[in-house]
């Protein structure tokens, strides 16, 4: 016998073994078997033994049963690799594809070896392997190709083929030694069978056949005939037609397997790609033939048989050399990879490029051209210089594109968004750090592209000269940061500060919340300034450099005050980019601009000086700014030996960086220094306003910042009289310093100013100038307000000559400035260019604008309505509206002047629709609604002075009451001095609430009286004691007007800030950067305030009793004058709180009963909650109450419902109003645990709600309808009726409910689970054997409920046959079973 070899064997063992094994005979474990070498281009054996042979053969060594699929292999634990960082990976490549690219492992050596083809092309399947390793036990071949075997039978075709062999039956299975001719009997005796049948006989049988057959084998069947060996003679033309049909879902499936694993760019980020159009399925790609193989004559050049190792053909090597496939569009409605060529624009799928242009060098999708995102991101860590540059200029050109909203129609997703999230940040902070100036020139350029939108600079630039233009809000992003969990319930002292938390996070973590923040954590600073300081780049770096940090001072004080905090940086702008002397250029363009000015470098410093006054100072002072004005605007621009454009530029900005420092008081010394110099550039403004001059635009924008100095000059002078008395009287210890500057400097110029906006209006008239005088009509009209402003509080005002002079003023100039053709053309298009009106203008660029990122989206704003462009009225009524307020504050009869602006018909139909707007807040928004809140405002002001005494006017003011109460909450941060002045004139005005002293009680009353008629109903209070309520409420608006005031106290600080900026006491202004943008100035339940700070302040504590043992004082008449406010508005302006949704009304009148033991007792309390109560529950009203959804401010509203609960329990003494707001939430369509809670864990409170069903105001059948389907609730019903817990004499509502459920559910004949039916009859057993007959009557017997009878339902007289028949079946089947336990 046999016997394998042992460790312990000799040499002599081992040869003695194999001699024994070679003289038995026996068959050997494994044999050598010659398979052919696809990659050396072998044939297989037909060939070879057909005298084809060639080339040297591989041994394949085959064992028996060895199973054709691979074990699973179980991975070794993974090692870390030192290089595994160093690899740049994308979020969205699949792990499994990575590990076959790299993984050298049997398995996946094994994986990748491509088996021989057949001639009938395609691998073999396993039936086929299986019936190889038959066949191989029975010592025949085990290839198929030496039999020849024909093509398979098919059910499609019309004729069968002769054929030697079956393909289908292998015989496998069958016992005996000849288990292949059994398989040939059964053949022949199909193929019998099939020739005497006709084709109709076959065809009706395929039919049978096909559906009874399981179609997966059917599919089966199908797809081993496309795997058969073709015979010689070809098959008929419908079983091709029906071969490629069948075949054309499977290509089809495959390829658009391949394009959806092509869909992703980044995992975590959005999808970037494009949305493919749906087409028909007829309309789909059509089946491509596969290319064929590479023969030797396609060669360029002819292999030689010398060659080392190059004498065989390898065509898989050679596919490459072939020419590209047509770009052809997928047969798929899924979505497809974005492409771009190099200057960012989305290449089409369908669209043929020529190969020349460099758009094919990938792998993935090679016939397409462009690139995707996910390759530039790969090709800019090349270690190739062109390929990095290449990639960070298109990935620029990309940004560039997504931020003019280019791609927003034809890409799904947010462009920037997955760019960031990919990312891009770190990219680009690597890549700017790259040794290559090419390289780092093309991330700084890209980097300006992802951070600076050239068009919202223009917008911010335009409406620098309007009112308080100069003030911005910070770039700052809106989303909250998530408390940690860490620091809940720690101790204050203990937790981490603001900045401890920020030095903690990861670079990742901080740029993926803050883009900026996170660039100034990953120290961009140092390397910008090394960039211009060491490696000096070319102009267009520079510029980009500067446009950056300006994008950066923009961001927030703090990151201002870094950039003039990094060491040398602002330095080397100063040097570099603002000489105090330069030589003339040489070339234009220049060839370098280190050592001339730039105006970018004096936005930048105008940027930072906006930031603070310090940041001002330490411009001014440290580095040499004011050296730099005075050289800068003491000569002409003709003058300053720059190209005429930039000299304009950088003019310009001088001015404006010279306006935000006058802003602060500061700078004015140089105003004294270069008044000969601005009034000579005054003198010259109609002369270099010429209408031919291309560079009009310029030389307007010139003119606007000079206008806006002295706007601010003006201010600052108004205030030194102020400051020096101040001065005196505290001995300088906290009033500021009088500035340089005095009234008499500024006086002087008004004449001469007044004459331009003279000169202008008449201007109008011609066609070729009325473009450029509306353009800087506006700017006149601010400086005039601002001198007639400070003028009115100096010692030197003369009353009599300034009214007469304002008179002039206003028959001159103002009135035909209203009245003219131009103006009114322009206020026509007031509606169209709001941006309250219009919400989507504002909001259509919104995809491509990211939290972490903000901007104000102005991409594309010369092209649609708008504030900023020249079309809009609002820069010339804001102007116009401001000097009004002013002069008529000085001179009160100049009011009724303007009596025809505010009754314009625009102006009407524009307030109408601002009254009915909902602006939604967001960065896009706020810059804009700033001033547009200015203009609502400032003719709000107007309508106060003329309500009182023009009878026109008058007949609309309850639209003016109606638009200041919807712009009380829009307001924004900064106009906190706006909102006080609403809410001390015209919100609690009593000349605004018309229906006051109109009949309004009177009517409501009568309103109450015919509905109480109607509907019969005896509440207690009645209804018509609202009309009574109001009318106090209208005499008590003095008192309600002091009570929010006092309320608001904690604005104060911020009011005295928004004050001395928007009356232009800029020697108190800090900062021009307005606070950060988290949201309107007050909530949108305002209303509510003091009842919910009384609440705040005495609320239910955690264990259901009060905080505080006594309300403070004054608390219940705070609480009185909010009741009687709310009721007002209620009835009179529901449409302004409309934003408050209806839960949240709830929410905040419940504080009524929590904040205190006895206040819902007190009668005046009492008799407005009960009004309100009334309002809130009518029809239309009650349909909108959603208590599902959770109130504002709190998680849900049973939390809220559960302290009521308690709150009844431990002080309501039974009161019915208390009781009526309890029941309210037990309506049926609201959740049932709040019915629980009332049934279950305060069951006690039903002995106290005695609300009758008189008192509720609510429908009855809003709670016994539709029937209660929770089983718990239905059996905390009835176990409270049968306990005797709830009766009609003690909870008259409830009882009625309870009654009208439990007998639905008792006598219901719908089919429901076990569980339920065994709890229907349990209940009827329990009702039948009740000794209580009442209430078995009442449970039996009850029918519907009725509202104004006596018990608040009606019953039978005598139980229903059908409900007699169900009752007996119950009971009867409980006597049979206790019969049958007899």
């Amino acid at each position: 016998m046999l016997q394998r070899p042992k460790p312990t064997d000799s040499e002599a063992d081992l040869l003695r073994e194999q001699e024994h094994f070679l003289t038995s005979g026996a068959p050997s474990a494994a044999n050598v078997v010659r398979r052919p070498d696809k990659r050396r281009g072998e044939a297989g054996e037909a060939e070879r033994d057909s005298g084809e042979t060639g080339g040297s053969q591989r041994d394949v060594v085959t064992i028996e049963d060895l199973p054709d699929q691979l074990p699973s292999l179980t991975p070794a634990p993974p090692k870390k690799s030192r290089f595994k960082a160093g690899r740049v990976t994308f979020e969205d490549e699949d792990a499994e594809e990575r590990l076959d690219r790299s993984d050298t492992h049997i398995s996946a050596v094994l994986s990748k070896i491509v088996p021989p083809q057949s001639s009938a092309g395609g691998k073999k399947s396993i039936f086929a392997r299986q019936i190889a390793a038959q066949r191989l036990k029975e010592g025949k071949t085990a290839d198929f190709r030496k039999q020849n075997l024909p093509t398979e039978t098919s059910m499609d075709i019309d004729q069968p083929p002769a054929v030697s062999g079956p393909t289908l039956v292998s015989g496998q299975g069958l016992g005996g030694s000849d288990s292949s001719g059994e398989t040939m009997r059964i053949h022949k005796e199909n193929q019998a069978k099939l020739q005497a049948m006709s084709q109709s006989e076959i065809l009706e049988e395929q039919q049978k056949l096909l559906s009874q057959l399981d179609p997966g084998l059917v599919e089966f069947v199908r797809s081993r005939k496309a795997q058969s060996v073709p015979s010689a003679a070809s098959p008929s033309k419908h079983a091709e037609d029906k071969s490629n049909k069948e075949d054309l879902p499977l290509q089809n499936a495959s390829r658009e397997l391949k394009s959806a694993s092509a869909n992703v760019l980044f995992q975590k980020g959005q999808e970037v790609e494009m949305e493919g159009e749906e087409e028909e399925e007829e309309e789909e790609e059509e089946e491509v033939s596969p290319p064929p193989a590479v023969t030797e004559e396609d060669l360029p050049v002819k292999p030689q048989k010398e060659w080392v190792h190059m004498d065989k053909l390898e065509p898989e090597k050679l596919e490459w050399m072939r020419d590209l496939p047509a770009p052809r569009r997928k047969g798929t409605k899924k979505a497809m990879q974005a492409r771009f060529d190099f200057t960012g624009s989305l290449i089409a799928p369908t669209e043929d490029l020529p190969t020349h242009l460099g758009l094919h060098h990938h792998g993935e999708e090679p016939e397409r051209a462009g690139y995707s995102l996910k390759e530039l991101f790969l090709l800019s860590r090349s270690q190739i210089i062109q390929q990095r540059n290449l990639a960070l200029s298109t990935l620029a050109n990309i940004l560039s594109k997504a931020r003019a909203g280019e791609y927003l129609s034809v890409l799904k997703g947010n462009m920037v968004s997955s760019l960031l999230d990919a990312g891009l940040v770190f990219l680009l902070r690597f890549a700017l750090d790259d040794s290559v100036e090419g390289v780092m020139s093309a991330a700084v350029h890209t980097l300006k592209a992802l951070l600076v939108s050239a068009e919202d600079e223009e917008c911010l630039d335009c409406t620098f000269s309007w009112f308080r233009g100069l003030a911005s809000f910070p770039l700052l992003p809106t989303a909250q940061e998530e408390e940690d969990e860490e620091d809940e319930g720690l101790d204050e002292s203990l937790k981490e500060t603001a900045k401890e938390k920020e030095e903690r996070k990861s670079d990742h973590d901080v740029a993926r919340q803050d883009v900026i923040k996170g660039l100034l954590k990953m120290k961009l600073l140092p390397r910008l300034r090394y960039i211009l300081e060491v490696v000096r780049p070319s102009p267009r770096v520079v510029q980009d450099v500067l446009e950056i940090l300006t994008r950066i001072a923009r961001h927030s004080s703090s990151s201002a005050t870094q950039v003039l905090d990094c060491p040398r940086l602002m330095e080397t702008v100063m040097s570099e980019f603002l000489p105090t002397s330069w030589s003339p250029l040489a070339s234009l363009p220049p060839l370098s601009i280190y050592g001339l000015p730039l105006a970018s470098a004096v936005k930048l410093l105008r940027v930072l000086a906006t930031s603070g006054r310090h940041a001002c100072a330490r411009l001014l002072n440290s580095l040499g700014v004011r050296e730099r004005l005075s050289c800068l605007l003491s000569a002409e621009p003709s003058e300053l030996l720059l190209e005429p454009t930039e000299a304009l530029r950088i003019t310009t900005e001088a001015y404006r960086l010279w306006a935000v420092s006058a802003g602060y008081g500061q700078a004015c010394k140089l105003y004294i220094d270069l008044y000969p110099a601005l009034v000579k550039t005054l003198q010259s403004v109609h002369r270099v306003l010429s209408p031919s001059d291309p560079l009009l635009p310029l030389q307007l924008q010139r003119l606007l910042a000079q206008l806006s100095l002295l706007t601010q000059v003006t201010h600052t002078a108004g205030c030194h009289q102020e400051l020096q008395a101040g001065m005196v009287s505290s001995q300088g210890d906290e009033c500021p310093p009088p500035p340089p500057v005095s009234w008499g400097h500024v006086t002087g110029l008004q004449a001469a100013l007044l004459g331009h906006l003279k000169g202008f209006l008449k201007s109008l008239d011609n066609p070729v100038q009325k473009d450029s005088s509306l353009t800087v009509i506006p700017a006149y009209l601010v400086y005039l307000e601002a001198y007639y402003h400070q003028l009115s509080r100096q010692n030197c005002f003369k009353p009599v000559e300034t009214l007469q002079e304002l008179e002039l003023l206003t028959s001159e100039v103002l009135l035909p400035l209203m009245s003219h053709d131009s103006v009114q053309g322009l206020m026509k298009n007031l509606e169209s260019s709001s941006v309250v009106c219009n919400l989507q203008q504002s909001s259509h660029l919104g995809p491509e604008t990211t939290p972490n990122l903000p901007g104000l989206a102005c991409s594309g704003w010369r092209n649609r309505p708008g504030l900023v462009v020249p079309s809009s009225p609002f820069p010339l009524l804001t102007g116009l509206g401001l000097l009004v307020e002013t002069i008529t504050g000085i001179h009160k009869g100049l009011s009724k002047k303007f009596t025809g602006l505010l009754l314009s018909k625009p102006l009407i139909s524009y307030l109408h629709r601002c009254s009915q707007a909902t602006p939604k807040l967001s960065h896009t928004r706020a810059w804009l609604l700033r001033h547009e809140h200015h203009l609502l405002y400032l003719l709000l002001r107007l309508a106060h002075r003329q309500v009182p005494t023009e009878p026109e006017v008058a007949k609309h003011a309850s639209l003016y009451h109606q638009v200041a109460l919807v712009l009380l909450p829009w307001l924004l941060p900064g106009s906190e001095y706006l909102a006080h002045e609403l809410l001390s004139t015209i919100i609690f005005s009593k000349d605004f609430i018309s229906e006051g002293h109109s009949g309004g009680p009177e009517a409501v009353e009568l309103g109450e009286l015919k509905l109480h008629e109607e509907t019969q109903q005896h509440t207690s209070p009645s209804l018509q004691t609202v009309g009574a309520l109001l009318r106090e409420a209208c005499v008590q608006l003095p008192s309600i007007r002091g009570c929010f005031l006092t309320h608001l106290a904690h604005l104060e600080s911020s009011v005295l800030v928004s004050r001395d900026a928007i009356l232009g006491h800029n020697p108190w202004i800090k900062s021009h950067l307005l606070p950060e943008l988290t949201g309107p100035i007050l909530p949108l339940d305002w209303p509510f305030l003091p009842l919910v700070s009384l609440y705040e302040r005495t609320g239910v504590s955690d264990g259901g009793g009060l905080a505080v043992e006594e309300l403070p004082q004054g608390s219940l008449q705070a609480v009185t004058h909010c009741l009687q406010w709310l009721l007002l508005l209620e009835v009179w302006r529901e449409d302004t709180i409309k934003a408050v949704l209806p839960v949240a009304k709830l929410a905040r009148l419940s504080c009524v009963f929590l904040c205190s033991s006895d206040l819902f007792l007190e009668r005046p309390v009492q008799k407005l909650t009960w009004g309100l109560f009334r309002l809130l529950t009518r029809g239309s009203r009650l349909d909108s109450l959603d208590l599902n959804e959770p109130p504002p401010g709190l998680a849900s509203f049973q939390d809220l419902y559960s302290a009521l609960l308690a709150q009844y329990e431990a002080v309501s003494f039974g009161d019915r109003l208390f009781g009526c707001w309890v029941l309210l939430p037990l309506q049926r369509r609201y959740s049932a645990t709040m019915r629980l809670a009332v049934f279950g864990e305060h069951v006690g409170m039903l002995r106290s709600l005695g609300v009758t069903l008189a008192q509720l105001s609510i429908p009855i059948e809003r709670f016994t309808s539709p029937p209660e389907d929770s089983l718990p609730v239905l059996r905390l019903y009835f176990r409270s009726l049968v306990t005797g817990t709830l009766k009609f004499s003690w909870c008259p509502v409830l009882y009625v409910v309870a009654l009208s459920h439990v007998n639905s559910f008792i006598f219901s004949q719908d089919a429901a689970a076990q569980e339920v039916e065994i709890a229907r009859h349990s209940m009827l057993r329990k009702i039948y054997y009740l000794t209580d007959e009442m209430l078995k009557n009442h449970l039996l017997l009850f029918r519907l409920p009725q509202q104004h009878s006596e018990l608040g339902f009606n019953t039978y007289e005598q139980l229903p046959p059908i409900r007699a028949k169900r009752l007996a079946n119950v009971v009867g089947l409980q006597d049979s079973s206790n019969d049958k336990g007899d």
